[in-house]
């Protein structure tokens, strides 16, 4: 890292500059491309091509520049332009395959332009798989799965891994919620008003740090706006499952050189309609539970609403703009019943509030090309709610900044330094409070490079970072077994005050090759480190939302021979969390048949997961439905699980057909699959199943028609105490009439064949099924 600064340091020189850079964008048939979006890499310069089809650029401070051009429907194009060089020609050809500029790269590239696989939700596409919640609106992805807690609280999978390792961003910034914490916490990041949603793997993720080892989800908004333009887009929609109303509006405009942001929704359903019992028994997984008699489930209800309003000054550099947003979400969290008791009403209630403050500069400099800064500040407050009682209220002040600076190209090699800081304020108070207040900071210094050898690109990454953990109040009850009586707890309780320090370090090296017009092969490593979460460390005790008595890693379970069991501190050393990750991808991109091909192969030492124990523990508080007489009955026992860290392999493939058979009609075909082992014996759990899927598009005139299916085979690759998950097939349909340029109605179709199916990965996949059939129509508008 020392020698890379210092090689920038003394590369510092002027550089003459650039004759304004011209041209002219066509298809392969001559005709011009109207509206294609010409930019210089590594700067925030960028034009449109007018209906010719004819650009012009202004003067650039180098030898050379590198153009990016892309425009709907067509592959993207990379060409270099030296000095001297006139008028260029830039010739785009057709693609069935989505391709989409990716934002949350340090580099400008598209998802078929990355050497590991990226998944970009934009446009009509994410308009139509909106749900809910941010896992559910992915998880037809390839290579992506939800969590699936409840209709509001799914969170994504990418590849087996999930929670701390999946960072969730809002714009490139941490979401700064508590939905790594626990499986029950819903991700306060909202969908309906996105623009576009990233799913990045690989060197990319360096620049955001070790939580991103599984990957980062970008969710990208208009919050700031980059433009004085005016448009935006509405919905309207009701869904007959939950009677689930959504209101959404999002719109930009500008008052001279300042733009100007609003956007809002609002969305409230009731339990959701199954098409079984909503619980099975664990003993026999034949056996229906009789408690649920009901064909809704309970606590699955949720209401919503929200704003962001945002403004910023754009100048032909770039722009500056700042935005405040506030989050308000009541959900219910299913699976609290007790024997056959009826449900404990559980919910939570969130709010949120976030300022984000973003730039991107193109720089008059001799050295640096442009400069990026990103600020977020997030105050974050989560209660679960029992019978109208708080048991815990999660908080999480986050404060993260991360500045960017590209250079010049060096030898020809473009990229750019990345200075990381965050540091989250995170404290559960209350009876089941299963965590101690803790402080995350971190302090991060990464550096990307990527060049061109004729058709291979390479791109390189490398992130240092010191990430230090304290906690004052970790209050261990080490030998609760042992109390005779409630008058001797105290003097088995140990306070400990924890200050971790450690200094993950990532790299990674990655490849890609046009070996052949419309083709290109991607091949990257990366070595990535991750310092496991507080919560991974130092939970221990009851969670109400999750349903589990929790305990952190730096604790272990120790067995009597009586049959009792107590809690001691772990007598092994804390380990990072170490990945060394293989990708190779195929893709073809051009013409009426695409494909996308992946196979990946991870390796993770000291890889923490949490594990059931097959034991329980008493919750510690009484559940009290009205009767204070009996109150003591409902005293629940919660299974114990316990955060390990363990040796293991993961592997798998992911695939994508699609087929433009005629003008009107695609075919697409994808399938994906995730195995995961422990090195010494064993499968991981909760891993998703094989999966494979279809989906016919029609489109003639303003109609349009598309029928989708999802087969998700039986999972008997499980974990200790884990069961097996039934085989199921979800069948979607939906269709749409454009009444005019940007009014649509619309009417979904969800699991038509009203499947009764249970999603594996799920902490709740005894006691919530997924959805029964529904239908959902809408409006919606764009100007």
């Amino acid at each position: 890292m020392k020698k890379s600064l210092l090689w920038l340091a003394l590369a510092a020189v002027s550089t003459p500059v650039l004759a304004q850079v011209e041209g002219v964008v066509r298809d392969p048939a001559g005709m011009p491309i109207a509206g294609a979006t010409i930019e210089v890499v590594g700067t925030n310069i960028r034009t449109t091509a007018n209906e010719r089809g004819e650009f012009q650029l202004p003067q650039v401070t180098d030898k050379h520049v590198e153009l990016h051009v892309r425009a709907p429907d067509y592959t993207h194009r990379t060409l270099h332009v030296h000095e001297g060089d006139g008028p260029v020609e830039l010739v785009l050809s057709s693609t069935t395959l989505e391709i989409v500029n990716v934002v949350g790269l340090p580099w400008h590239a598209s998802n078929m332009e990355s050497a590991q696989p990226v998944n970009v939700l934009s446009g009509d596409a994410l308009r139509e798989r909106q749900a809910s919640t941010l896992g559910e609106t992915l998880k037809h992805e390839v290579g992506v799965h939800s969590s699936y807690y409840g209709p509001v609280a799914s969170s994504p999978i990418i590849r087996g891994l999930e929670g701390p390792r999946v960072l969730v961003t809002q714009n490139g910034l941490d979401a700064g919620d508590a939905s790594r914490v626990g499986p029950d916490h819903a991700v306060a990041a909202e969908a309906s008003t996105a623009r576009q949603i990233e799913i990045l793997r690989g060197p990319a993720t360096l620049f955001y740090g070790s939580g991103a080892i599984g990957g980062v989800v970008n969710v990208v908004d208009d919050r700031v706006p980059q433009s004085t333009d005016t448009n935006g887009e509405w919905r309207l929609q009701q869904d007959s499952v939950a009677d689930d109303k959504l209101v959404s509006a999002s719109g930009n405009t500008g008052i001279g050189s300042m733009g100007l942001h609003l956007d809002g929704f609002w969305r409230e359903a009731d339990n959701y309609k199954i098409p079984g019992a909503a619980e099975i028994e664990t003993e026999d997984h034949e056996e229906e539970h009789d408690a649920q008699s009901s064909n809704r489930l309970a606590n699955s209800w949720s209401e919503g609403k929200g704003f962001n309003i945002g403004a910023s000054q754009v100048m032909d550099e770039g722009f500056v703009g700042l935005s405040y947003g506030l989050l308000d979400r009541q959900y219910g969290i299913p699976g609290h019943g007790h024997g056959g008791d009826e449900e404990v009403d559980v919910y939570a209630d969130v709010k949120q509030h976030r300022i984000q403050f973003l730039s991107e500069l193109s720089l008059d400099h001799d050295f640096f090309s442009a400069s990026n800064t990103r600020f977020g500040f997030t105050d974050y407050e989560h209660s679960e709610i029992e019978n109208g009682e708080v048991g815990t209220t999660f908080r999480n002040e986050t404060a993260e900044a991360r500045w960017e600076l590209f250079h010049h190209p060096i030898a020809e090699w473009r990229g750019a330094l990345s200075l990381h800081y965050k540091h989250s304020d995170f404290e559960a108070i209350g009876e089941e409070a299963f965590t101690p207040p803790s402080q995350t900071g971190t302090l991060a210094l990464g550096l990307m490079e990527e060049r061109h050898f004729g058709d291979v690109l390479v791109q390189l990454g490398a992130r240092i970072e010191q990430v230090k953990i304290t906690a004052d109040n970790f209050q261990v009850d080490l030998n609760e077994h042992d109390h005779a009586d409630d008058e001797h707890t105290e003097e088995y309780l140990r306070v400990f005050s924890i200050d971790h320090e450690s200094t993950p370090f990532s790299a990674s090296a990655g490849v890609v090759w046009d070996f052949t017009p419309g083709y290109n092969i991607g091949l990257s490593y990366t070595h990535a480190e991750r310092t496991p979460s507080a919560a991974e460390l130092l939970s221990f005790g009851p969670h109400i939302g999750s349903g589990l008595y929790e305990v952190g890693a730096l604790l272990q379970l120790v067995e009597d021979e009586d049959g009792e069991f107590h809690f001691d501190l772990a007598r092994h050393d804390l380990e990072l969390e170490t990945s060394n990750n293989i990708d190779i991808s195929l893709r073809k991109f051009e013409g009426d048949f695409g494909f996308i091909l992946n196979a990946f192969y991870n390796r993770i030492d000291n890889y923490y997961y949490l594990a059931e124990t097959g034991l329980t523990r008493e919750s510690g508080h009484d559940h009290d439905h009205g009767d204070e007489e009996d109150a003591h009955d409902h005293s629940s026992e919660l299974p114990v699980f316990i955060y390990q860290a363990r040796d293991a392999e993961l592997y798998g493939f992911e695939t994508e057909f699609v087929w433009q058979l005629s003008a009107p009609f695609k075919l697409s075909l994808t399938s994906d699959y995730i195995r995961a082992q422990l090195v010494d014996g064993g499968d991981l759990p909760r891993i998703p199943p094989l999966r494979v899927g279809a989906r016919a598009e029609y489109e003639t005139g303003n109609w349009r028609a598309e029928l989708s299916g999802q087969h998700y085979f039986e999972q008997d690759n499980i974990g200790a105490f884990e069961t097996s998950t039934d085989a199921y097939t979800l069948l979607d349909a939906q269709i749409s009439y454009a009444l005019n340029d940007g009014l649509k109605i619309y009417l979904k179709g969800n699991n038509l064949t009203d499947e009764y199916a249970r999603v594996h990965a799920s902490f709740l996949k005894e006691k919530a099924p997924l959805p029964a059939r529904s239908f959902a129509l809408g409006i919606s508008g764009s100007f």
